[in-house]
């Protein structure tokens, strides 16, 4: 049978598990501001791109964010007091909740901003997009968007999420970051990733199209990736470059 956390812990000699959570406080408020900085992207498109109504996308993270920090808070408190199998199996369903709500939210996002560039291609296909500056503004508009959107992805599915770094083996993480790698040097030794560490991975996939210093490791990452590459090679490769042709 497979040893609880309590047993791994107890046989090691070592504190309780949530003593080695990993994830800091701030890097959940930076994911909670990520998903504001989306909110307001979508409500700064110029021309009209939105899925339904203007406020409807908006509406709807806003709703998901606000029960989803106050249940990530929750249950972080929860598994500070954690000391025994009963209650570590109430925090792990109560992650794992937590965790299917954050993809919710990612994934309502990623759907309302590829619908925003399928509407955007589709004007300029038909001959109806606005002028050159305003598609300008919304290519880049979208391809931000893009960008932290899939930050939230890549940092929603590593190692089972964020409210589990920490506590899982490498071998079931999602991603090799350069630091995983610095065989020797004790100042990477307990490293975990934090949600800056994503951000820049999305970054630097949308712009070179490819793994930089960061490699996916499993199939949802690699996937993830892909996806990213494609929203972010058609924005620029056909809106954007549509746009420069009006403009000159």
């Amino acid at each position: 049978m497979p040893r609880s956390r309590a047993d791994v812990s107890n046989a090691a000699g070592m504190q309780s598990p949530h003593k080695h959570l990993s994830t800091k406080p701030s890097d959940f408020w930076l994911a909670r501001g990520a998903v504001l900085v989306i909110v307001g992207l979508q409500l700064g498109i110029v021309n009209d791109l939105t899925v339904g109504p203007r406020w409807l996308a908006p509406t709807l993270e806003l709703a998901l964010l606000i029960p989803l920090s106050l249940a990530t808070a929750w249950t972080q408190k929860a598994a500070g007091r954690a000391s025994s199998d009963p209650q570590w199996q109430l925090v792990d369903r109560d992650r794992r909740r937590v965790r299917m709500l954050a993809i919710l939210l990612t994934g309502l996002s990623t759907l309302m901003n590829f619908g925003a560039l399928a509407q955007l291609i589709e004007a300029i296909l038909s001959g109806h997009a606005g002028t050159g500056r305003t598609l300008l503004l919304d290519a880049l508009n979208i391809w931000l968007t893009n960008v932290v959107v899939f930050a939230l992805w890549f940092w929603t599915v590593d190692r089972n999420g964020p409210a589990e770094r920490g506590l899982t083996t490498e071998n079931k993480s999602d991603f090799l970051f350069p630091q995983q790698t610095a065989a020797g040097d004790k100042q990477f030794e307990r490293w975990i990733p934090g949600f800056v560490d994503y951000l820049f991975l999305a970054y630097t996939n949308a712009t070179a199209f490819s793994p930089a210093d960061t490699f996916p490791l499993t199939v949802r990452a690699k996937i993830l990736m892909m996806a990213e590459s494609a929203i972010s090679l058609i924005t620029i490769a056909l809106v954007a470059s549509r746009a420069v042709g009006i403009l000159n």
